[in-house]
């Protein structure tokens, strides 16, 4: 069941709930909101089908940004987003694709109560306030064995964004790191992407 959603937080953001009846629920940060991105996304729906699956499902809330902010209104979306769900879940998870990769790994970098996150196609740096380069050697930095449950995902043929700074930090701190044998937009190969991002979430949430 998908339940249409309205966040708090002062900006117009609306979200889509896949609800499971779960204790657990996974935040979804969309593309890039100027190049089309939004929570209708295959590659957030394909997450959002994969953490349905086996016997303890968990849900997804999967959220449009506000007006385009350059970076600070949408990471304020993200933490309101992760603030209503924690208000309603045990443990909250937060996944991004491509430009919500760079949301996530800069909020993830500031403290957000969250239990994992994990990041597909991340781009180093969008503008002055989405520096998921800078983001991820702050996290790298203080990564103990009690540290945040990380995964970054890439596309082998992605050259639309410069992944290999930010795989090469995750891998050297010891970041779960998988790659997929596709390009940045992963065509025809949602299902691929569901499963390795929805497989690890199901476990660290």
């Amino acid at each position: 069941m998908s339940d249409a959603v309205v966040l708090p937080g002062g900006r117009d953001v609306r979200a889509t709930l896949d609800d499971r009846g779960g204790m657990a629920c996974v935040v979804a940060c969309p593309p890039h909101p100027q190049h089309g991105g939004s929570r209708s996304d295959e590659r957030l729906r394909a997450v959002s089908d994969a953490l349905a699956a086996g016997d303890d499902p968990v849900d997804c809330l999967r959220f449009d940004y506000g007006d385009w902010d350059e970076g600070r209104g949408e990471r304020a979306d993200a933490r309101n987003a992760v603030a209503w769900a924690r208000e309603r879940y045990d443990r909250v998870g937060l996944f991004g694709y491509s430009f919500g990769s760079a949301v996530a790994l800069c909020e993830a970098s500031e403290g957000l109560p969250i239990t994992a996150c994990s990041v597909l196609a991340p781009p180093p740096k969008i503008t002055e306030h989405l520096d998921a380069l800078a983001a991820i050697e702050h996290l790298a930095a203080e990564s103990d064995g009690d540290s945040l449950p990380i995964q970054v995902v890439y596309g082998e043929r992605d050259d639309t964004v410069d992944w290999e700074p930010i795989v090469e930090v995750a891998r050297e701190v010891g970041f779960v790191v998988a790659s997929l044998p596709g390009d940045h937009f992963f065509v025809g190969r949602a299902g691929q992407v569901g499963e390795t991002v929805g497989s690890f979430l199901r476990e660290a949430v």
